[in-house]
Parts: structure tokens; sequence; C-alpha cells
């Protein structure tokens, strides 16, 4: 039939190395057998050594994006990846409510793996009050959790306390990615609160490796290509942390310093 295949959307940022943002959800939907298509935010310019530039798509440019993907395509699950700025929250918050792309995840870019922020704090304010609501299923790391609900995490109980916050922010569904140290972590536990209320861990084995970019797109945007080929949120959680499991272990020697995870796993 005519427009059938599964179809999913990612709202991000091109990373010209190809680790991370728009290219590592568009590798992942295409290894996870669904469709890509993408709404450009920004461009950035940079490769495993760092990121040296970068750019802000303007408004006009972003709206007629969301507008030609309505007009032509069946998207069946979106997500977000960053988003610069309030202004750019607002733009993205605006045309999801106009067209119906289905279910979101939210990638919240707010705060590195390491601690480091990446979002201002009016921007963070914003995405709370507004992108927040909108998530079928949020993504946060371990630091970006406790930047959303304001508290610090010391505990595994402290953790499901978090989670419980988002849902009550609006998320449906949340996934708090564990806490990691190299050198000093052997082991990764994620926390998963459902919005039926089932609630589990989810532990693997902790990587010490320099080729871990984009592990966070790449399990958000597996996340939304299972929703968007009908699977259920806890499976689609579940398969993806697998997928992000195996691409980490089964490394690929990529740039010179801080390379990709492989998809191809």
């Amino acid at each position: 039939m005519v427009n059938e295949f599964p179809q999913a959307l990612t709202i991000a940022g091109s990373d010209s190395d190809g680790s991370a943002g728009m290219q590592a959800d568009l590798h992942t939907f295409f290894v996870r057998k669904t469709y890509g298509t993408s709404v450009i935010t920004a461009c950035v310019a940079g490769n495993s050594y760092g990121i040296h530039d970068s750019v802000t798509m303007p408004e006009h440019f972003i709206n007629q994006e969301f507008k030609d993907l309505a007009d032509d395509f069946k998207i069946r699950a979106a997500k977000t990846g960053m988003l610069d700025d309030t202004n750019m929250i607002n733009i993205v918050v605006d045309n999801y409510k106009k067209y119906d792309f289905g279910p979101l995840v939210v990638d919240p870019v707010i705060v590195t793996k390491h601690g480091n922020m990446l979002l201002k704090t009016d921007a963070l304010e914003t995405l709370k009050a507004k992108l927040l609501p909108l998530a079928t299923v949020i993504t946060p790391n371990f630091y970006e959790a406790e930047k959303l609900t304001d508290k610090k995490i010391k505990s595994d109980n402290d953790i499901k306390q978090a989670a419980k916050e988002l849902i009550k922010m609006g998320a449906k569904n949340v996934i708090i990615k564990g806490k990691h140290i190299a050198g000093k972590t052997d082991k990764v536990r994620d926390y998963v609160l459902l919005e039926s209320g089932k609630n589990f861990w989810i532990d693997g084995p902790y990587y010490n490796t320099t080729h871990k970019n984009g592990t966070g797109d790449s399990l958000s945007a597996a996340i939304t290509a299972e929703i968007a080929k009908g699977t259920d949120i806890e499976q689609a959680i579940r398969i993806a942390d697998e997928y992000v499991d195996r691409a980490i272990k089964n490394g690929i020697e990529v740039g010179h310093k801080f390379g990709p995870i492989n998809h191809w796993s």
C-alpha cells in the first residue's frame, strides 16, 4: 500500500562527522528498518577532536521542513535531539502541535554524560514547560534527570523519585540512563518507569572506550524507530537498549580521537 512503510522523523542538528546528532539518528533508523526523515535545526562543523563551528537554521526554513514532510509522508513517530535555545524549542513545539507526526521521543540534550551544561537556564525551563508534556518517552541521562528535577541523585531511590517527577511534569514514559565514570564503573544501570506504573532496571556492562559518540541519540532514535514499526513502549525501550549496548561493544575505528559507536552491530 502507498505510504505504509514505517517512517520516522528526527528533529535535530546535523553533525558533520556523522557520529552524533541527526546522522546518528538516521544511521539508527536505517539499521532498524525504518525510513528516516529529518528536520534540520542547526549544522555543526566538527570531527573526532571536537566541534569548531555551528549555525542555526532560520525559523522560516524549519517551518517549511515541517510543512513539506506533513504534506507528503506518513510519519508514525518522531524524536528531538539538541534544540539550541528557547526560540528553537518554541518553534518545534508549535509545529509538533500543528502536524501529526505520531508519538514523540524527547532526548533532552541538556548536560553531557560528563556533567557539562549544553543548554541555558531559560531554555531548560521552556523545555520543561512546553516540550516535556508532549513526550511519549523521555530519555535523560543521569545529569539531565538532576537538572530537570532540580535535585541531586545519590541513590537508586532518588532515581526512582526523579522518574516519578518527570511523569508528573507530563512525560508518559521515562528511561533514565545510568551514571558511569571511566575507570571506576564496571556496570551501567538504566531505570525505566512506564505510564502504566510498571518499572524496572536494565543492567549492562560498562565498556571503557573512547568510541561512544552518539549513544544517547542512537538510543532515542532506536526507540522512535521501534514505535514507528508498532512495537509497544516497553519492548521498544528494551530493544533499543540492547541495540546500543551491542553498538558500543562492537566498536569501529573511525576518526582519531572520540569516535562513533557501530550502528551495524
